[in-house]
């Protein structure tokens, strides 16, 4: 049995660490009602017996740090607070952290589990020196600042290094336990839960943290969100600058302008990242290449290849359906 230890401080962001437990709850429900023994014990820690979460209701009845971890497997949790910094000058935290800087961490044994910021605090306790780690976009900065000597990995939904697993916040944190339950148990099990959790795609250690289908739309400008809607929500659509400029009320050139200025990147080569992310979603769904390239989009299954060379993704289309 794997005991997963989560710690919470004050303002813990409350979907950091629920849903992974709820799918750790549903892994052992599930392995009970087939007379197994449930693989999963979850036990909820802090530097204070109650506490606020993020949303404002408190949790209660939290266990004190352990003074020694027992014998056997554990994965210990950390998750994010809210706000753009993870201080680290207050007493709860100052305590979590005196902790932390004595766990003895090995692959199969005692191993580390970060959610959003709380790889920051894995920084301030020196426990990513010289390893590779992920967090949210919005702490990338802060973690390379915190965790000197630490390989900030961007834009991944999570990254391994050894027994510490770091991962980019809030969902990402249920694909990280998703694929860890599936490690330790065995993929039948995660895809069980997954789908009881209501979870259609799962993503991997190579996937991106930001969707394209959210990239390229930190702008305000109108007349462009109108047309990546639109391409968005019909890619396979014989799409031509001059007919998504005839839906922004433009010229075929203007539109070109708007694109580079305000997505940073021209009207074809952002149909073409449509295109591909979802001929990835139907790949990952069980389609074959040649029904994914169609749903996409793509005119044959070649063009899709090379759209995937293009945007430098891993493997090859084939590889991923199989």
């Amino acid at each position: 049995m794997i005991t997963v230890w989560f710690m919470l401080l004050p303002d813990s962001l409350i979907m950091d660490w629920a849903g992974p437990a709820e799918a750790l709850r549903i892994a052992s429900q599930i392995r009970r009602l087939q007379g197994q023994a449930a693989p999963f014990a979850m036990r909820f820690c802090g530097p204070q017996a109650s506490c606020a979460t993020s949303v404002g209701i408190a949790v209660s009845g939290l266990e004190p740090l352990p003074q020694q971890l027992p014998e056997g497997q554990h994965w210990i949790v950390l998750v994010g607070r809210p706000g753009q910094e993870t201080l680290a000058d207050d007493n709860a935290t100052r305590e979590l952290l005196a902790w932390l800087r004595r766990l003895d961490l090995a692959e199969g044994g005692t191993e580390l589990m970060t959610i959003c910021a709380g790889s920051v605090i894995a920084a301030h306790a020196g426990l990513l020196h010289g390893r590779r780690a992920t967090t949210h976009h919005h702490h990338l900065d802060e973690l390379q600042q915190t965790g000197q000597g630490c390989m900030v990995v961007r834009n991944r939904v999570f990254v391994q290094d050894g027994p510490v697993w770091s991962s980019a916040g809030v969902t990402t944190g249920l694909d990280l336990m998703l694929h860890r339950i599936g490690l330790a148990c065995g993929p039948a099990l995660a895809a069980e839960v997954a789908q009881n959790m209501v979870v259609p795609l799962r993503r991997g250690p190579n996937d991106p943290e930001l969707s394209p289908f959210l990239a390229y739309r930190n702008h305000i400008h109108p007349a462009l969100h109108r047309v990546q809607d639109a391409v968005t929500q019909a890619p396979q659509q014989a799409w031509t600058v001059p007919a998504m400029a005839a839906m922004a009320h433009t010229s075929p050139r203007h539109l070109t302008r708007l694109f580079l200025e305000y997505a940073g990147i021209a009207p074809l080569e952002y149909l073409r990242r449509i295109r591909l992310a979802v001929a990835q979603t139907a790949l990952r769904s069980g389609n074959n290449v040649t029904q994914a390239a169609a749903t996409a989009g793509f005119s044959s299954d070649t063009q899709l290849r090379r759209a995937w060379q293009h945007f430098g993704l891993e493997g090859t289309p084939s590889g991923m359906h199989s």
